[in-house]
């Protein structure tokens, strides 16, 4: 499918665009900044556009009050339609964030049952105890999200529930032509609903994109034929930054086999889970890094190890961010896209990620390994690629399972001689291929 070798790039609209924190109900066309962004994602390679919440909400786009309208914050429906006929033009497609779990307070059917109660049609639509109540003095008390009361949950198993969000897909389908949706709080959803998600979506398009918010635990439970074709990868996401800080590859090595190795016993093999550096619920990579040197360096790794690269919009050019009350300093205005070396290095990376079948399709393999240096293979028909990757400030020599003679995609492809060792550059990195 189109997703397993696409590279993504996610923006999280409301706050890239400068809208207001809390919705101020003017209308104002501020998505089409982001129609300004798409030759520069052309440049840079990106295969797919990830959009996080862009329907009507109170205030941060996962307490809905709306699906089938744009926020105003950001404009209309026009405007989302308009930019994702734009990304498909110039070669790219484009999901959008699909918060079914829960929905805001202002929601319609939510409203009607804090007025009508019992007589509700919409009571079901939801897990109430009308013997109860809540913070806002409801007179009833709900089921809501991780305890905060303003995200409402649905009760997906009413089947109703499934129907209606099943009708704003196709609606979102036939409207904006999108190609996928991110599933917020994946592992919250019933398994029925996202088979009933699944089977509906598939049976209109075949290749759409179903990935979904997880974050520990088994991910076999959820990316399967029956569910998802994908999940976000927290597991490595953790194991990155973590390795680059403590100077220790073994973490995330072990991780990568334990998920993709060639034993049996491996989880995820086959399978292609959703990778990244940062998103919008988490502190930017270069704010995290010890070492800002490092950037290059896992940005290498990203793109080389098994599943789907995803850059956050902003990271590839090395943005910082750390974490507020309101996640709002995660999630800036910017005006126009940025380019500098980091970026310059990120698009031949995504060059090579499309130009070496193995690392989007290939199976992993540990070559070799210290705490501050690495080599690994993706393998794939007879074709090997492999990765090697150094943080110390002086080159170092591993020894390696194979003599050829290479070429390295990241030195202009110059020729490197294997002779059962690899020596590996100061703070460098390595793409190597057999010499054709």
């Amino acid at each position: 499918m189109w997703y397993e070798s696409s590279v993504f790039y996610q923006i999280y609209p409301l706050g890239a665009c400068g809208a207001p924190f809390e919705n101020d109900h003017k209308k104002t066309h501020r998505l089409t900044r982001l129609t300004s962004w798409i030759p520069g994602l052309k440049k840079l390679g990106i295969d797919c556009v990830l959009l996080n919440p862009v329907f009507e909400s109170i205030s941060h786009g996962y307490d809905t009050t709306d699906y089938t309208q744009v926020d105003v914050r950001l404009g209309d429906n026009d405007d989302l339609r308009a930019f994702v006929r734009a990304c498909h033009d110039n070669g790219s497609r484009v999901i959008l964030d699909g918060v079914f779990n829960h929905v805001g307070r202002a929601f319609a059917p939510f409203a009607d049952v804090l007025q009508n109660r019992e007589n509700s049609p919409y009571l079901s639509w939801f897990d109430i105890d009308l013997n109860g109540n809540n913070e806002y003095d409801d007179g009833l008390s709900y089921q809501n999200w991780e305890g905060n009361a303003n995200l409402v949950k649905l009760n997906l198993n009413n089947p109703a529930v499934v129907d209606y969000l099943c009708s704003i897909v196709q609606d979102w389908i036939d409207t904006f032509d999108i190609d996928g949706l991110r599933l917020d709080v994946a592992y919250c959803l019933a398994p029925d609903f996202l088979r009933a998600l699944h089977t509906f979506t598939k049976s209109i398009r075949p290749d759409f994109f179903l990935m979904g918010e997880t974050l520990h635990g088994d991910y076999n439970q959820w990316v399967n034929e029956q569910m998802l074709d994908s999940c976000t990868n927290y597991e490595c996401y953790k194991g990155l930054y973590s390795s680059f800080n403590t100077r220790n590859f073994f973490e995330i090595l072990y991780s990568f086999n334990r998920q993709f190795g060639n034993e049996q016993w491996c989880l995820y093999r086959g399978k292609h889970l959703f990778n990244f550096v940062d998103n919008h619920d988490v502190e930017r990579i270069a704010s995290i890094l010890n070492v800002k040197a490092d950037l290059p360096l896992i940005y290498a790794m990203l793109m080389t190890m098994p599943g789907i690269p995803c850059l956050y919009y902003g990271s590839e050019w090395g943005m910082e961010g750390k974490k507020n009350w309101n996640d709002t300093a995660l999630r800036p205005a910017v005006e126009a896209l940025e380019w500098n070396e980091l970026t310059d290095w990120i698009h031949t990376l995504i060059d090579i990620h499309h130009a070496l079948r193995p690392l989007y399709e290939g199976s992993y393999r540990q070559v070799a390994l210290t705490n501050t240096a690495c080599v690994y293979a993706r393998e794939l028909d007879g074709e090997t690629v492999w990765t090697a990757i150094n943080l110390d400030d002086s080159p170092v020599d591993l020894a390696v399972d194979f003599q050829a003679e290479c070429v390295d995609w990241l030195a202009d492809s110059q020729p490197v001689f294997v002779d059962w060792r690899v020596q590996i550059p100061a703070k460098g990195a390595m793409i190597l291929t057999k010499k054709s």
